[in-house]
């Protein structure tokens, strides 16, 4: 007797779910890797405190970051089909990682059976806007739609999961590799005379998207920016899902939440989650960031 449910989800850390969500709808987590024995024994609960005293003790090292390996995605993949007929796998951009491509790889690996039913996509985003395609997905398998569908209607959502934020430093980023010296350099000069650079991921890609004038704080310019990149969605009567992640700035993620319950209509906030430890140590202590999508 086959007890299989029908689709499964695989994500890679890079994703920021709350574990509540992960726990529930029995998603696949592939591990993602970084390097930085540094830091490991300093003080603090989550990786942003220990960055914090890295900088106090002047460490100047910075983490090293590689993709998941085909046999890690073998192996979550081996797991799921066990529970589940079919397993769609949503990772993070492959404009800045090769995880995507180690998940394709790895379906090579599975019996010609198991392989057709194990169907890779491309979030071309990261953090909380990879988990709003997610959030699609789980959506799309509780209406009962079957694969076809459900990767129809991806193609067509995942270029419309807008995500953005604010960073408090960008050499972390600018450290990594995935922001170039120019642009971190273009953000600090701004920066310093008030004016508040948004870094978006546009096609995959992470740029700057936009600048912000005249507002007093990080939450207060992402709320803004929200707002009015909203606008018509909102007058027209569409729901919107929203999800917000921070490098330890609860605080911050906490006065944006709510900047949006009280003044916002047809919102959803699905969670506001901690970066995951990969994505922290490239974009640094007390980021904001948000990301959302039409969902009618």
């Amino acid at each position: 007797m086959n007890n299989k449910k029908t689709i499964g989800i695989v994500v890679d850390e890079a994703v920021d779910l709350p574990k509540e969500i992960i726990d529930e709808h029995q998603i696949g987590i592939v591990p993602l890797k970084a390097y930085w024995p540094e830091i490991e024994n300093l003080p603090g609960e989550n990786v942003f405190q220990k960055m914090r005293e890295a900088e106090k003790k002047g460490i100047k090292t910075f983490v090293k970051t590689s993709q998941p390996s085909i046999k890690d995605f073998l192996n979550v993949y081996q797991k799921q089909l066990e529970k589940f007929e079919k397993i769609i796998c949503l990772t993070i951009t492959s404009k800045h990682s090769g995880t995507y491509n180690s998940g394709v790889q790895a379906k090579r690996f599975l019996n010609p059976k198991e392989e057709g039913n194990v169907f890779v996509i491309d979030s071309l985003n990261g953090s909380c806007g990879h988990a709003l395609s997610v959030l699609r997905v789980i959506d799309l398998i509780k209406s009962g739609k079957g694969i076809e569908e459900i990767l129809k209607d991806l193609e067509k959502f995942i270029p419309q999961v807008r995500f953005f934020g604010l960073l408090e430093d960008p050499k972390w980023l600018e450290a990594s590799g995935r922001l170039s010296s120019i642009l971190a350099n273009w953000i600090r000069k701004f920066q310093k005379i008030g004016i508040r650079p948004l870094i978006g991921i546009k096609e995959g890609k992470i740029s700057a998207i936009g600048i912000k004038t005249g507002v007093k704080d990080v939450p207060t310019a992402l709320f803004k920016e929200l707002e009015e990149k909203t606008k018509i969605l909102r007058k027209q009567g569409r729901k919107i899902r929203l999800a917000i992640t921070h490098g330890d700035n609860l605080k911050g993620a906490q006065q944006l939440k709510e900047m949006i319950e009280k003044e916002l209509e047809n919102i959803e906030i699905a969670f506001v989650n901690l970066v995951d430890d990969i994505l922290g140590t490239i974009l640094g202590p007390d980021v904001l960031f948000l990301a959302w999508a039409p969902v009618e």
